[in-house]
């Protein structure tokens, strides 16, 4: 089994100071495979917000798999934004803005989806995704395969359809051939897990996907701070959603939800089917 802690929206320069240490002492605590961070890490692209952001993931464990989101762009520098959209992120964060991690049971792949053509919206190009088939082509189909995102695939209940990261649609046929069984998001300050077979009619696969909340952000939208621990077996795939516990000042399990696969089709599994491993 392997286990992957899941933070998006971090957003240093509008952070709760109060979260920093108890979120990271439960990360050293739960001991993951890998941290996965889904963009966002600063409000405003900003030297000091990447330093402070730097500083605090440099606190948790390793490796981590991070790409950056819409905010990781300058948004009033109209000469950063252009021209070095991402270079304080390149420059504080890593200049990997595809970053892998691979090991014998699962496959990570970090996409960046951030533009600077347009403030939030965010997708994905034929050249990051004949990356992707290149990279993952060749592993063993044993192996569980993860493409974590900022702007996401799928889209809880009541989103704005314009949140869907652009060109999903030919990701996705790519992602039936290669097999990818986990999709992986921040970007809505929603929590969310689910499959893709409502929105993508592709015959005999459903991908599962995983929505990350904002794990320290004060820019809350009704949902209390939250991040997902993920453990990961080849047919099976558990999601903590772990919250904010004001009164108690900690993050609490606040939700566990199941899924199986079979074949390439990933569904929610009530807990006594999943008990009895049917």
């Amino acid at each position: 089994m392997r286990t992957l802690v899941h933070l998006s929206d971090l957003h240093f320069g509008r952070v709760d100071p109060a979260l920093l240490d108890p979120l990271r002492d439960l990360v050293h605590r739960i001991a993951p495979t890998a941290v996965v961070v889904s963009g966002d890490l600063t409000q405003r692209a900003k030297s000091e917000e990447f330093e402070q952001a730097r500083a605090w993931l440099d606190t948790l464990p390793e490796p981590q798999i991070i790409v950056p989101g819409n905010h990781d762009i300058s948004l009033y520098n109209v000469f950063r934004r252009f021209v070095l959209p991402l270079d304080r992120y390149k420059r504080y964060i890593t200049d990997d803005l595809d970053p892998v991690y691979i090991d014998d049971e699962i496959a990570v792949l970090g996409v960046n989806t951030a533009r600077s053509l347009t403030f939030k919206d965010g997708r994905v190009n034929k050249e990051q995704v004949a990356k992707i088939r290149e990279t993952l082509s060749g592993l063993d189909p044993k192996l569980t395969r993860v493409v974590v995102t900022h702007h996401p695939f799928d889209l809880p209940a009541g989103s704005e359809e314009s949140d869907l990261v652009d060109r999903a649609g030919m990701a996705m046929d790519v992602f039936k051939d290669l097999g990818v069984d986990l999709l992986m998001a921040g970007h809505l300050h929603l929590s969310h897990a689910g499959n893709t077979q409502a929105r993508y009619k592709i015959s005999e696969y459903a991908a599962l996907v995983v929505q990350a909340g904002t794990a320290t952000s004060t820019r809350g939208r009704g949902e209390v701070n939250s991040f997902n621990v993920i453990r990961i077996e080849r047919e099976r795939i558990e999601v903590d959603r772990y919250g904010w516990d004001t009164v108690h000042e900690q993050f609490q399990v606040m939700a566990t939800e199941k899924f199986m696969r079979a074949g390439n089709v990933w569904t929610e599994q009530a807990e006594g089917l999943y008990a009895a491993g049917i």
